[in-house]
């Protein structure tokens, strides 16, 4: 067993062996630029990519022709709720998002309010959950777009995705989902969803870091978003710049692999997390953050009770690598600020701040996970014993029983 442990999976995974064995004949043998039409080196590296393209469009029900790819999610995410919003705004300037939504969203949300759009931010319940029916009284004649991701990647919180896809289909707008968390983990079909734009990135499913791709629906309705970088017209004039030929590779590979295995791997991974979660809530005050059933299986967002996350995180940091929420929101917790997507569950900043993530994945062993728990529960408890709220709290606590037993 090697340490650190690494249990950050909804951060990032490890790339799969498979896939980096289907990467490495891009980068020096078949190393063309894919927009070279005049000779066999660009032939092969459109070839490449093409069936690339088909492979993750039938993963999630698409037509090839309708994968963009980008740098990631978080490009995707702009390209869809940038572009949508250019490319109707005479129709209208409203969109509709949830209060959880990656920042990836919400900045681009805030900007586009700063360029005048008007954007309103739905609440959620304690679980994190959108409400269908506040989403539903939202929607106004200059609403354009409705933006949901399909699993938060703090707390795992699944959500009624079909069901937000059918309200905005018949409501006349388009929705848009961030899928980052859930390709390859949980079944994906556009179709069945009611998904018009859905963004994605590979190295969230064992795949390769800067690669990523926007679904936008072809048909029944067609589509419109303008490019949000230009210079080339590739990517049938959605997103212009040379195309990372070995990561599309690798991409697809990993999508192939994730969905091949789906069911074996989601069933083992669960059963993992439910082992470690039941250690861990065992610990008095613990509580789990999320949706009990309605979560992604890898993940645990778990409050331990006046443990600071940080020095919890730095006194495991030789045996669990864990984090207190989004990569992508870790200048936020250095800056002292709780995260958003607690604050929105109704958890004060006290209970925030004692807040910690965990991810398993495919290379998670039993053995890890018994040592994990081990080790986090030993912590934990040492942590909160020398806490001075800790103690007060307790010395309340005698104080009040001996008051009542007298």
């Amino acid at each position: 067993m090697r340490l650190p442990i690494y249990m950050d999976y909804n951060a990032t995974t490890p790339t799969d062996p498979q896939v980096i064995e289907a990467m490495m004949p891009f980068f020096n043998e078949h190393f063309g630029n894919a927009a070279s039409r005049q000779h066999e080196f660009g032939w092969i590296a459109e070839g490449a990519v093409e069936n690339s393209r088909k492979t993750i469009a039938k993963r999630i029900n698409a037509e090839a022709k309708e994968i963009v790819f980008t740098s990631g999610a978080t490009e995707s995410n702009n390209l869809a709720l940038k572009g949508i919003a250019e490319a109707y705004r005479s129709k209208g300037n409203h969109i509709i998002t949830g209060t959880t939504e990656h920042k990836s969203v919400l900045d681009v949300c805030s900007f586009l309010e700063r360029n005048g759009f008007r954007v309103s931010y739905i609440p959620v319940d304690e679980y994190g959950a959108v409400n269908l029916e506040q989403l539903r009284d939202a929607i106004t004649e200059h609403t354009i777009l409705a933006s949901v991701m399909m699993a938060n990647n703090e707390i795992g919180t699944l959500a009624s995705v079909a069901e937000i896809g059918r309200l905005c289909s018949e409501r006349g707008i388009l929705f848009h989902t961030d899928a980052t968390q859930c390709v390859g983990k949980i079944p994906t079909d556009v179709h069945a969803m009611n998904i018009h734009l859905m963004s994605m990135s590979a190295h969230k499913l064992y795949g390769p870091k800067g690669i990523g791709a926007l679904y936008v629906r072809s048909k029944n309705p067609r589509v419109k978003i303008i490019e949000q970088i230009a210079g080339g017209g590739h990517e049938n004039g959605m997103r212009s710049g040379t195309l990372n030929v070995p990561a599309i590779v690798g991409f697809a590979k990993a999508v192939e692999i994730a969905v091949q295995n789906m069911s074996d791997e989601s069933a083992r991974v669960a059963s993992l997390r439910d082992t470690l979660e039941h250690r861990l809530l065992a610990i008095e005050g613990t509580r789990r953050n999320g949706h009990p059933t309605k979560r992604l299986y890898n993940n645990i967002n778990i409050t331990f009770p006046n443990v600071p996350a940080d020095d919890l995180m730095m006194a495991l940091k030789q045996d669990v690598a864990i984090s207190s929420g989004s990569a992508c929101s870790s200048a936020d917790a250095a800056a002292g600020k709780m995260s958003h997507v607690l604050k929105a569950i109704g958890i004060e900043d006290q209970a925030g701040r004692c807040t910690v993530r965990i991810g398993i994945g495919r290379c998670t062993t039993e053995e890890e996970i018994e040592y994990a728990g081990k080790k986090i529960v030993e912590a934990a408890e040492r942590l909160r014993n020398a806490s001075p709220r800790h103690q007060i709290e307790n010395n309340s606590k005698h104080i009040t029983a001996s008051l009542t037993a007298h």
